[in-house]
């Protein structure tokens, strides 16, 4: 330094104290614009990405020997559907006022197999006298027809009564829908994802006419009958050593909210080493839900980062486990951004 001035480089420019104080001020305030004008960046192509972009998060290598093709084209938004409000009125049918449910007969166009009931008393020397015939729709896949059940009845010879044959246990008592048919039912709305009001629609291709709220009935009571298998599977996927957990939000229609939904969840607990999946539905998304259901697990339990199985990480016996997709997401969101170190790290997973 000579006469208050600083020697900044070995060029031989000389700069005074306050000088070189503002060209310091100067470098931060531009490293931290950079810092800012980078995060702004990213935010604008993930912006841009959540609106037009792929929501796939498949991650292939580049190949520096494949040309690559841009096409120019440019996404182009949807028009809205046009909806209008449709509203009419009828009258309830008679059968619809009584209070008591009127069974139809089941259509005479489909086949039959007829099974015939001997009653399990002594019939030596006893007179038919007729018979009581019990209907049960069923279904085989592909195929309606009808199990006919043809209970013999006897009159005991010397006046000692009426003897009948004994019908079968079936899924519901006093209705006329076999196994077959409720499984074909369950699995539709299940698996096919077909409501009650389609199936209803296939029926009705058969010449069979079966009311929804019959339907609805017989998959209510086809539940109850599921639920032993239910608690026995939350009884084996709580004995696993290994779970994954998450939620995910279902609309539920309830009584308490008519004509609207109520936005219910469903917790989901997967066994990978047992390949056992648990549906667990609850009102909320409170950390009730996995507090109640995994009261006795022991072992490793694997989340994202939600709060509520944040009462896991000090709990004995179980050792809580990140989640690798949701890491996994943060790095190839960066790949526009940071794509040297972004594809370090997604070829690393």
């Amino acid at each position: 330094m000579q006469n208050g001035q600083v020697n900044h480089n070995e060029k031989g420019v000389f700069l005074t104290h306050e000088d070189y104080s503002k060209l310091v001020d100067l470098e931060n305030v531009n490293r931290e614009q950079n810092i800012e004008i980078t995060y702004l960046k990213q935010e604008l192509a993930q912006l841009k990405r959540m609106i037009f972009g792929s929501k796939s998060e498949r991650f292939i290598q580049g190949d520096p020997g494949q040309l690559s093709l841009d096409l120019g084209i440019e996404q182009q938004e949807a028009p809205e559907a046009e909806t209008e409000e449709l509203t009419y009125t009828r009258k309830k049918s008679k059968a619809e006022k009584k209070e008591s449910p009127v069974r139809l007969p089941l259509p005479s166009h489909l086949h039959r197999e007829e099974h015939i009931i001997e009653p399990n008393e002594d019939i030596t020397g006893a007179k038919k006298i007729g018979e009581v015939i019990t209907e049960i729709l069923e279904y085989t896949p592909g195929k309606f027809y009808v199990e006919k059940f043809i209970r013999l009845k006897y009159a005991l010879p010397e006046d000692k009564g009426i003897v009948i044959g004994e019908l079968p246990s079936f899924p519901i008592p006093k209705g006329n829908a076999g196994s077959g048919l409720l499984s074909h039912i369950t699995i539709s709305k299940f698996v096919d994802h077909l409501p009650f009001f389609r199936q209803v629609k296939q029926f009705k291709r058969a010449n069979i006419t079966i009311a929804e709220s019959t339907i609805s009935g017989w998959f209510s009571a086809t539940c109850r009958l599921l639920e032993p298998l239910y608690e026995k599977l939350i009884e084996k996927t709580e004995q696993s050593s290994y779970l994954m957990a998450d939620e995910t939000p279902i609309p539920v229609l309830t009584k308490d909210k008519p004509g609207a939904t109520h936005k219910g969840y469903h917790w989901v607990y997967y066994s990978p080493l047992e390949k056992l999946v648990c549906f667990n539905y609850r009102k909320g998304r409170g950390r009730e839900g996995p507090e109640k259901f995994l009261q006795s697990f022991q072992g490793a339990l694997q989340t994202d980062g939600y709060t509520a199985y944040n009462q896991f990480k000090n709990r004995q016996g179980i050792t809580l486990l990140a989640c690798m997709a949701h890491a996994r997401r943060k790095f190839e969101q960066a790949l526009d951004n940071d794509p040297e170190r972004a594809e370090y790290v997604m070829k690393k997973i």
